[in-house]
């Protein structure tokens, strides 16, 4: 733990985030859904998507950019299609309300969907996958976002840096959980180096004309770079197809900037497809096979002793582990603004 750090039970974390929430406007029900996102993002290690968030969601809720008193709305358009409408919600808030219809209907249709639009920004993917796979549900999530990628070839950002994330879930043991952005790395993690005066690699993102730079103040004022190039530009757009323009939510260019527009909606949009596991086999069946699945894979010698292979999701399942054990590590700014809006 650093100086710049504490420790803190899951439990007073989440006291304290409700408390915040509600001093924003939101009614208790509402802001324990948004903290039980944060606070698992926390668990997970994912502290840029975690109550850290209360920053920039608590900033736009002030000014009316975000609406503390969403009616979050569902319309069964098909036996195994969800749509929903957040009224320009808390983007967790929606989030939670649209697993819960995809988990919904795809316990009565072996499959559901539920596609979402007036979000914002809902956080991490996995914590959303976790609670699927804890019910039996394996998982396709996925999210538009602010536009902070430039098409491939292009010169401005067209699109947004949309995160996709799968899970399948494992009764005898972790589920697999991968959740990852279309872009090399989050902006949140430059804008973390940028306020800590370090520098980031060249392949995180580039400046303003499209170079690649060191720089997290030009990459801030440039573009996030695609994973795998011109495969992960075209990923990107997958997702905001299925994310806003199927959903009806804003797409592309029409997404409102979270920070240059902090009072006007979003209108993000999300995609829940949900499929029950239960349908296809037993507990038995799919517990030999997930786990059988992970033993191929970890089975591979390292080729670097120190760092043996891994199925995606253990390094933040045993993280959320430790930390429900031990207490949350968390930053001294993020609790001080949690108590500032917990004391007002």
């Amino acid at each position: 733990m650093s100086s710049n750090t504490q420790i803190i039970s899951e439990a007073k974390l989440t006291e304290l985030g409700i408390k915040a929430f509600s001093n924003l406007g939101l009614s208790v029900e509402d802001a324990t859904q948004i903290v039980k996102v944060l606070v698992m993002a926390d668990l997970f290690g994912l502290s840029t998507h975690g109550l850290s968030r209360i920053e920039s969601y608590g900033e736009r809720l002030i000014v009316n950019g975000i609406n503390p008193k969403a009616k979050v709305t569902k319309e069964r358009v098909a036996p195994a299609m969800v749509k929903i409408d957040g009224d320009n919600g808390v983007g967790p808030l929606v989030g939670m309300h649209a697993l819960e219809a995809a988990m919904e209907v795809a316990s009565e249709c072996g499959i559901g969907i539920a596609l979402a639009r007036g979000s914002n920004h809902f956080g991490p993917i996995s914590p959303y996958s976790y609670l699927a796979a804890q019910k039996g549900f394996a998982s396709m999530i996925g999210s538009n976002a602010t536009t902070t990628i430039a098409p491939w070839g292009g010169s401005d950002a067209r699109l947004g840096n949309s995160p996709l994330g799968f899970g399948v879930p494992n009764p005898g043991g972790n589920p697999f959980l991968l959740d990852m952005a279309m872009s090399v790395v989050a902006r949140a993690k430059i804008r973390n180096a940028f306020k800590a005066g370090q520098s980031i690699p060249e392949t995180w993102g580039t400046d303003a004309n499209g170079v690649p730079t060191s720089d997290p103040k030009a990459a801030l004022d440039g573009f996030l770079l695609p994973i795998g190039g011109h495969k992960g530009y075209g990923l990107a757009l997958m997702v905001d197809l299925f994310a806003g323009l199927l959903s009806n939510a804003a797409y592309l260019t029409h997404v409102k900037s979270w920070q240059d527009a902090p009072d006007e909606p979003q209108n993000l949009g999300h995609f829940f497809i949900l499929l029950d596991t239960k349908r296809l086999g037993s507990t038995e069946w799919l517990v030999e096979r997930m786990n059988d699945f992970a033993q191929i894979l970890t089975a591979s010698p390292a080729s670097n002793p120190a760092q043996p292979v891994i199925v995606p999701g253990t390094i933040e399942l045993n993280k959320m582990a430790r930390q429900q054990a031990n207490g949350i590590e968390i930053s001294n700014e993020t609790i001080a603004l949690l108590e500032s809006h917990a004391n007002k």
